[in-house]
Formats: C-alpha cells, sequence, structure tokens
C-alpha cells in the first residue's frame, strides 16, 4: 500500500464513515460538505472505512456506504482505506508514545470511572485514579491511557470559532487502546491523517472537542496539524443527533436529488427548486460553481432553523 504522503497536495480531505448501518442523512450531510470544501479548491477527496471497532461493524454496511456515495455522485480519489488493515501502523505509534513516557495502564471500570468521573467540556473527565501506575504492570484487562498535561489548547474552526480548554481538566486523560485490545478512535484517527497526507478535515460538530485530542496526539507523534471545520448536526424531532444508534432512515437511492438539494440547504446553500429536476451531474456542477462556506451556520443554532424550512428539509427527504 502506498504511502499518501508521497504525493503533495495543497488540499486533502477525507470522509470517514463507521459501517455500523447504511447512510443517513446526517452522514450525507457531513460527505456533502467535505467534498464541497476539497473540489471547489481542486484539492483532492479521499474516503477512509473506520471499522476497528468490530462489535459495532455491520456486515455488507461498507460496501453499502461505497455504493450510495456513487449514486450521489460522490466519486473519491484514489484507493479506499480500510481502518481493520491498519493494526501495524497503530501499533507503531503506541509504541513510541509508550517509549517516551507518555502512556500508563487503567483497570477501572466503567461504573468506577462514572461514579469518580468529573464534568469537562465533552462529558465526563477520568479523574486520574490509575495515572501512577507503572507500564509495567499492564495486564490483559487493562486499557493504555494518554497523560494530558494541566495547560491551556487553544485552536480555531473555520465554523465554530476559536475553542479554548484546559487539557487536563476539560478533557482528561483518555483511551488509545481498549482492555479488549482494540485501537482507540482518537489514536487511529490521527495516525491515518498523517498517513494519508490530509491537510483539511470536516466533520460533525459532535467531534469538535475530539480536535483537542487529535492535536494533541499530533503534538506528541510529531504529526502536522490539519485545518478543521466542523460542520452543524442534523437532529431529529427530539433534538438528538441523527446517529445510526437512534435508528436514523437511510437516504434513498432510488432518487439522489431530494436528499442533495435538502442537504446543500441544510448547510446554508441557496439551493434552487429547479435542481430537483436536474441529474445528479448537473446539481454538482451548480453546487461547485456556488459553493460558499461562509454561509454554513454554527452547530449551536443547527437545532433552532426555522419551522417552515424545517418541514421542507423533511418533506425533501422523505416525500421524494
Amino acid at each position: 500500500m502506498h504511502n499518501f504522503t508521497d504525493m503533495p497536495c495543497l488540499y486533502r480531505g477525507r470522509f470517514a464513515p463507521s459501517p455500523s448501518g447504511p447512510l443517513h442523512f446526517g452522514s450525507l450531510v457531513t460527505a456533502v460538505g467535505s467534498y464541497l470544501e476539497a473540489k471547489s479548491r481542486c484539492g483532492e477527496w479521499l474516503v477512509r472505512i473506520e471499522d476497528l471497532d468490530t462489535p459495532r461493524v455491520v456486515a455488507g454496511a461498507a460496501d453499502e456506504i461505497l455504493r450510495t456515495l456513487e449514486v450521489f455522485g460522490l466519486h473519491w480519489d484514489g484507493a479506499v482505506v480500510y481502518q481493520s488493515q491498519r493494526h501495524d501502523a497503530y501499533r507503531d505509534a503506541l509504541e513510541r508514545l509508550q517509549r517516551a513516557g507518555w502512556l500508563y495502564p487503567c483497570v477501572c471500570s466503567r461504573k468506577q470511572i462514572a461514579l469518580s468521573a468529573l464534568t469537562g467540556c465533552d462529558g465526563p473527565v477520568y479523574a486520574g485514579v490509575c495515572r501512577q501506575r507503572p507500564l509495567a504492570m499492564a495486564g490483559p484487562h487493562a486499557s493504555l491511557r494518554v497523560r494530558t498535561p494541566d495547560r491551556i489548547m487553544e485552536y480555531g474552526d473555520r465554523v465554530q470559532g476559536p475553542v479554548r480548554l484546559n487539557l487536563e481538566r476539560e478533557i482528561g486523560d483518555f483511551v488509545l487502546c481498549r482492555a479488549d485490545g482494540i485501537y482507540a478512535y482518537q489514536l487511529a484517527v490521527v495516525v491515518d491523517d498523517a498517513w494519508q497526507g490530509v491537510t483539511h478535515v470536516v466533520r460533525g460538530a459532535d467531534l469538535l472537542y475530539s480536535t483537542a485530542r487529535q492535536i494533541y496526539l499530533q503534538q506528541l507523534l510529531g504529526y502536522d496539524t490539519p485545518d478543521y471545520l466542523h460542520l452543524p448536526l442534523v437532529l431529529d424531532a427530539q433534538g438528538k443527533k441523527l446517529s445510526k444508534q437512534t435508528r436514523a432512515e437511510p437516504v434513498v437511492l432510488g432518487n439522489p436529488l431530494p436528499s442533495l438539494v435538502a442537504a446543500l440547504r441544510f448547510l446554508g446553500q441557496d439551493a434552487p427548486e429547479s435542481l430537483l429536476q436536474a441529474d445528479v451531474e448537473a446539481f454538482w456542477q451548480w453546487a461547485l460553481a456556488n459553493w460558499n462556506p461562509d454561509r454554513i451556520p454554527e452547530a449551536g443554532h443547527a437545532g433552532a432553523r426555522d419551522p417552515d424550512e424545517e418541514s421542507m428539509l423533511r418533506s425533501l427527504i422523505q416525500d421524494n
């Protein structure tokens, strides 16, 4: 498998779905936004299947996601990368961090963590119960956590604006390898983005604070930090993020235009009604010519859309 970083590119973005079910409208919004950001800058758009969490992988879901992207005209550059084939790279990165003394074994149960955890910007913060445990005491039932320093991290997001937080107090020491031996998302995504030479990351706003974890790992491993843009989340009627876990309906393959137009409008773009009668190629021609990332709304406003607009978006997806 070739090294993507051997191929210089001014803009290299990526879409990285997990194969835990078919592509739903929330994932489509991310795919459309990341694709338009890449292609409007004459860049590359890669696809990576994040299938590390094997208990959550649904058989055939990866192929179904790829087929959906093709039907919707979302054509990727290069070969699709599967994280399940990259274990050696994650192990090498983990060993580098081990040798540098950044890791320690954690044997706390979920119940213990829930009882002792503090609350940070992104949910529970591990209280560091096992922080003084030597790495030599790591057993078969221990996860590996990375130490976070008591210092402020600042980074910018092109839609959400500046973020400022204390790594230790608001994020805490986080897991890089689970007790069951599965490498954590935070480690894998950092290693893969660096290996693929990703220069820009466009994804959902639910990962805004994961960016702090990933920038920290990039610094420890000596990797470049990409530019970040976090898109607004698509919420259901109860105000929860659309996801495969909440059984979000898959996008309809028979007629992709209503969903594509709805995704474009959700991202703040003035897609005309005439696009509903166009073909997929004509849709992308218009979308690329008129893409304006400055019109993307912030995630905090995603659940407070105008009721008439929300009804229109829903009807575009469901009734066509």
